[in-house]
């Protein structure tokens, strides 16, 4: 379809002159005319009609004949897979086309909105009044393109679907079709009446296809064994490269044994395909082949690089020759009995389809047919059980010898039940080929062989995903013994790079081995539904994206909306590291107040960054907002407490009531703010315990803060002497205590005062003493009452009873002692 730029010339209104002869637009400036001339040129940037209508027919036509096929479907189920392809290739034409007329639509759209409507009576000038009625034939022309592209895109889906349904009704049908068993003496007889005249055909088909090979000459042939030769020894040196490479190039471990696991995949089938590519080349180098003949030859060089691909396939799994270098938990034993099994399996699976293309070129009769596929069938069915057997016989083997049973691991549930399918497969198609339901025994023993080639190759495939994310962004590893590189190696993993690498590794693998095992299931299931190539088409179909509600969601705008994200993400994370380490430590805010910013900023900075990747995929902030009111009442019920204890941060933030730091009482816990977050504060004990507590908690409770306006700690102790000792004496040695102390502070001095007097309790001594901090005075308190005990003994003084002492903060400290 193509869609070009109309002829501008051909629009009258397009020429510089009919806007010069234009009432009152002779005499406006020039840049209103340049204005004028830009906005028409947007607007006849469109697709040209008759295009547009000439793929449309295009498509109708398409459709038609897809419907017509319906009404008399073919013999042969697989010509509805083509046909199906095209339909959806004609809907996706048609889509296309609606994709680019509905923006040229809405552009015509909104330039008539500007216009406003005409009311009655108005009486427009000459230019405006045409470019309304230009504007208003265009709208015409592309609103019912439009339509009629959406109606083909729906007439597509519906037909493609009738097709599918088609399509698993006949095979449906196929499967439960019964002939005559290769047991019963009427099929032979049958086959020996139509056997020759088929022969006869397909001795016609090859005698063509020797003429082919007689014209190219000698000398053709022998360019095409020495190509032969050169393909077999490239294979050969290839393989001992690629060996070599990945042995010294790779580094160590799983990684460089899923490479080499893949090159053993890889290189049997690139070999294989040449090969055939270079024998069809010789078959036509002189002449084209005859139409009988070309068509399977043509496919035959895929159809053994398929082989190639089981072969090699079927050797990277078993590895006889390099079990260390094996990815499957095999033992060797078994998989030396097995090696023989890949090469017989892809022979096989070639010569069934070249079976099958062969009865369908010569048109062969319906037992010749039968006869073959069962034959084949029945080879590879016997071919399947042996492999099963040939591995049970050397379990038990390996199991009945001691000094072997422990190299044979424990078989798990999962394969045993696999082995147990197996079997019941081999049982069931036999069973079937030799009942007469050649259709059903023939597609179960296809399907295993399948399911094993796909089973084994999105294991390979999965565990070399795994292999390369885990290896290639993984923190790299330190060299054991390098002690230059111990620091590093002990920092490694607190590294944030190196836990986003590793993250990223991780996270990367599991989403390439769930792409694996999609497409898996999908390849399984092709036979009972849509092929690969119609479920690729309709993935294909995603970059236009999907609509949820009023959003049109497309591909590249999420990749551009987590593009946006990241890049927001990271300058937040730079600017807020800039803030917490340069710029933040050099203003007057305490510790706490720096961490409140840098973290509030964080959370800005986020919540932009998602406004931002949303307003990118096409949720604009009006409609964030239309959301955000509609679950305010949600959140009110239930997120009230989360929001309180948010809102009440932000006023610990603003009145600042506590900070990092400060030593606090509330409700019976006590201890120093260590960190202020968001929703919670948290207290470290004296027990070294961290409790956290609500931030609603400080704003409507009673908080006590020992540091939060004097930082300073009074010690006061009550010391009772008897009424016979000298208070003069006892005054003047419990300052001179003080006074030597070195943590008691001289600003405020000591104060020894008389508090009491008691015939029974004698005289009681109040003196205090202030340090620099309450957490120092419990210490300071200890040392000074050693040293007044000790004073008043030297001094003959004794106590009336044991002395108290009380811990008391600055905040809640008594008067000072006047001045002596």
């Amino acid at each position: 379809m193509r869609i070009g730029l109309p002829r501008f010339r051909d629009l009258p209104f397009c020429r510089p002159d009919f806007f010069l002869g234009l009432p009152g637009l002779a005499r406006a400036p020039r840049c209103v005319i340049i204005g004028l001339l830009l906005m028409l040129a947007a607007l006849c940037a469109q697709a040209q009609p008759g295009d547009v209508d000439t793929s449309l027919d295009t498509v109708r036509l398409q459709i038609e004949n897809a419907r017509k096929t319906l009404d008399d479907p073919p013999k042969d189920v697989a010509e509805l897979l083509p046909l199906r392809a095209q339909v959806l290739d004609a809907g996706t034409q048609a889509e296309a086309a609606a994709a680019l007329l509905a923006p040229q639509l809405a552009s015509v759209q909104a330039r008539l909105d500007e216009l406003g409507p005409l009311l009655p009576g108005q009486v427009e000038a000459r230019d405006v009044a045409g470019l309304r009625k230009q504007l208003n034939k265009t709208r015409a022309q592309l609103d019912a393109q439009l339509k009629r592209a959406r109606l083909l895109a729906v007439e597509s889906e519906q037909t493609a679907g009738e097709i599918s349904a088609l399509r698993r009704s006949e095979f449906q049908a196929r499967l439960g079709e019964r002939t005559s068993s290769i047991l019963s003496s009427l099929f032979w007889s049958e086959l020996r009446t139509d056997l020759p005249g088929d022969a006869q055909r397909a001795g016609r088909l090859f005698d063509g296809l020797a003429m082919a090979a007689r014209a190219s000459g000698a000398w053709v042939w022998s360019s095409v064994g020495l190509v032969l030769l050169v393909l077999l020894g490239l294979h050969a040196w290839a393989g001992h490269a690629l060996l070599r490479l990945t042995t010294t190039r790779v580094p160590p471990g799983r990684l460089r044994r899923s490479l080499h696991a893949w090159t053993r995949v890889l290189l049997p089938t690139a070999t294989a395909g040449l090969m055939a590519e270079a024998v069809y080349l010789g078959l036509v180098w002189v002449a084209p082949l005859p139409d009988a003949v070309a068509p399977l030859m043509s496919r035959l060089a895929g159809v053994i690089c398929f082989g190639g691909y089981v072969v090699g396939l079927g050797h990277a799994l078993l590895l006889p020759a390099r079990p260390s270098w094996r990815l499957l938990p095999l033992p060797d034993v078994l998989a030396l009995k097995l090696r023989w099994l890949p090469p017989l399996l892809a022979l096989l699976m070639v010569l069934t389809w070249a079976v099958v293309q062969l009865s369908a070129q010569i048109n062969a009769s319906l037992v010749t047919t039968v006869a073959a596929d069962c034959i084949v069938a029945l080879v590879m069915v016997m071919l399947i059980a042996l492999g099963l057997a040939q591995s049970d016989f050397a379990r038990r083997q390996a199991l009945a010898a001691p000094e072997s049973a422990a190299s044979w691991p424990p078989s798990p549930l999962w394969l045993t039940s696999v082995v147990s399918l197996a079997w019941a497969g081999v049982a069931v198609s036999l069973l079937a080929l030799l009942l007469g339901y050649v259709a059903l025994g023939s597609f179960l023993v296809h399907q295993m062989a399948w399911i094993a080639v796909v089973l084994g190759s999105a294991y390979l495939l999965a565990v070399l995903i795994d292999d390369a994310f885990i290896t290639l962004l993984s923190p790299p590893a330190t060299a054991a013994g390098a002690p230059e590189a111990a620091g590093a190696a002990a920092e490694q993993p607190a590294s944030p790079f190196f836990k986003v690498r590793r993250q990223a590794a991780v996270l990367l693998s599991g989403v390439g081995r769930l792409l694996v095992v999609a497409l898996t299931l999908m390849l399984l299931l092709a036979p009972f539904g849509e092929g690969p190539s119609e479920l690729f088409q309709r993935a294909d179909k995603l970059h236009q994206g999907v609509s949820i509600g009023e959003f049109q969601i497309r591909p590249m705008s999420v990749l551009q909306a987590l593009t946006v994200i990241g890049l927001c993400l990271l300058v937040v994370r730079i600017v807020r590291r800039w803030l917490k380490e340069d710029y933040l430590p050099t203003t007057s805010l305490d510790a706490g107040m720096q961490a409140w910013t840098a973290t509030l900023f964080a959370y800005a900075g986020n919540l932009l960054a998602l406004s931002l990747g949303l307003a990118a995929v096409g949720i604009g902030l009006e409609r964030i907002a239309w959301v955000a009111s509609a679950l305010s009442v949600g959140i009110g019920f239930g997120l009230q407490a989360v929001v309180q204890n948010f809102v009440s941060g932000l006023i610990m933030l603003a009145e600042k009531p506590v900070k990092v730091g400060d030593w606090v009482s509330l409700g019976g816990i006590e201890g120093d703010i260590r960190r202020i977050n968001v929703r919670a504060t948290e207290i470290q004990m004296g027990d070294r315990s961290t409790v956290i507590v609500p931030n609603s908690e400080f704003i409507t409770k009673t908080v006590r803060n020992v540091t939060h306006a004097n930082p300073l700690g009074l010690v006061k102790i009550l010391l009772p002497v008897p009424l016979a000792a000298d208070a003069d004496q006892v005054r003047s040695l419990i300052l001179e205590i003080f006074e030597a102390h070195a943590d008691v502070l001289k600003t405020p001095e000591p104060g020894v005062q008389l508090d009491s007097i008691d015939s029974g309790a004698g005289m009681v001594f109040n003196a205090t003493a202030f340090v620099n901090s309450p957490r120092m005075a419990y210490g300071v308190r200890s040392a000074l009452m050693f040293n007044v005990l000790r004073r008043l003994r030297e001094a003959g003084i004794s106590l009336v009873k044991p002395a108290g002492l009380v811990l008391r903060e600055a905040s809640e400290r008594a008067p000072e002692p006047p001045a002596q």
